[in-house]
């Protein structure tokens, strides 16, 4: 181990600036390689720790919790390696592929499923060559790309169990979010794979829709978009349950003086779910929700509940959706359906809630302009888009010398 650390300081104190393109590759081979090594030591290792129980040491009763804890692992994770390890005992051609740098540690982790003890039980009652089915897939691994030993893999088991039942998709359907005390959050799902398809589909056909001239989010940027964007089609349809006898909304609480004062800072106005938000972020909401007026008393009972008031009322929005065809925003084709109807001129600081003051923007277009950008609808019927400086967003290409002359 010593000698390890060695070679590894060894190689953390080199140089890389001088190298270029090919000599940086020669030296990233085999470092894959030892990483696939370490990578069958570790799950090897793992193994005979489970076998000699070495997490009760630490006062832990299993090697996946031990993982999650000391080596600061997921679980999906830990979970794996502790597969991987076992399974190596079943899968001498996996092991010896897998201790050569042949095959990764995610590939062991697919391959390693064969091994698990339903598996082993049907191929033994079937009389199933193991050795031959071990051989097969390690060269797989070997050679083909991981979607590739996956998709073996299931080859194998499903021939293995092909008069079982179907199982059921919703079993392991799982999805699980987390919310910060921000109002912000994170999740993980898990999905068969007819509900992946599905949703991928449904997200790659808002992605694809979506992009516009000069997008530089990332992919994970635009699959979020589209979900946020899935969410608000549906919720915008009207055709969702309700909830308690009422259409599903997201509700939004702000004080009027704090809705009015355009220098109100963050953590102004509450969402539904208790999360805060900016006075800013309230009023871009309200731009094309509904606005309720509650009374509220000195001890915190409404004494007045006024009527909910729609800003924009659907005959307006039907006139912008049929002259602005989408979002007005420079280079985007979002449709109209995507789309909020924006006033120009906000309706709290005295704005008519009429088609000249409004616009059609898509969420993510009608944050920016609520950030300092800004759409203006010129006497010809086009719309500029400005940026915070002032500068305009112009599409295509654009002539850099002095104007072209022609003659009559």
């Amino acid at each position: 181990m010593d000698e390890l650390q060695a070679a590894l300081d060894a190689l953390a104190a080199e140089d890389l600036s001088p190298l270029f393109g090919p000599a940086l590759l020669d030296r990233l081979r085999p470092l894959l390689m030892a990483q696939n090594r370490i990578a069958a030591e570790i799950a090897r290792t793992v193994r005979e720790c489970e076998s000699a129980g070495a997490a009760e040491v630490d006062g832990l009763k299993s090697m996946a919790s031990w993982l999650r804890g000391h080596a600061h692992l997921s679980p999906a994770e830990a979970g794996r390696v502790v597969r991987a390890g076992r399974a190596l005992e079943h899968l001498p051609a996996l092991a010896a592929a897998f201790a050569a740098g042949h095959v990764t540690g995610e590939q062991a982790g697919l391959v390693a499923r064969v091994a698990e003890p339903e598996p082993l039980a049907l191929a033994a009652e079937q009389d199933v060559d193991l050795a031959a089915v071990d051989a097969v897939l390690a060269g797989v691994a070997t050679q083909q790309r991981c979607a590739d030993v996956a998709k073996a893999v299931q080859h194998y088991l499903d021939r293995l169990d092909a008069d079982g039942p179907e199982p059921d998709p919703t079993e392991g359907r799982r999805l699980v979010i987390a919310q910060r005390p921000d109002g912000s959050g994170s999740g993980r799902f898990d999905l068969d794979a007819v509900g992946l398809e599905k949703l991928q589909t449904a997200l790659e056909a808002l992605v694809q829709a979506g992009r516009s001239t000069g997008d530089e989010r990332s992919r994970a940027q635009q699959q979020a978009d589209a979900l946020v964007q899935l969410c608000d089609n549906a919720l915008a349809a009207g055709s969702l349950p309700q909830l308690r006898g009422h259409k599903p909304q997201v509700v939004v609480k702000i004080a009027i003086e704090d809705l009015v004062d355009p220098a109100t800072g963050r953590s102004a106005a509450e969402m539904g779910s208790g999360a805060t938000i900016s006075a800013a972020r309230a009023r871009w909401l309200a731009c094309d929700g509904q606005v309720t007026r509650i009374v509220m008393g000195p001890d915190g009972v409404p004494l007045d509940h006024g009527r909910t008031v729609r800003l924009f009322p659907p005959h307006v929005r039907r006139a912008a959706e049929v002259r602005d065809g989408g979002c007005v925003f420079a280079g985007c084709g979002a449709p109209t359906w995507w789309c909020d109807v924006h006033h120009l001129l906000e309706w709290i600081n005295g704005g008519q809630t009429d088609l000249d003051n409004a616009a059609l923007l898509c969420e993510r277009h009608h944050t920016k302009v609520h950030h300092g950008f800004r759409v203006e609808r010129q006497p010809d019927g086009r719309w500029r888009t400005r940026r915070p400086d002032g500068t305009e967003i112009l599409i295509g290409p654009q002539r850099t010398g002095p104007p072209l002359v022609t003659a009559a």
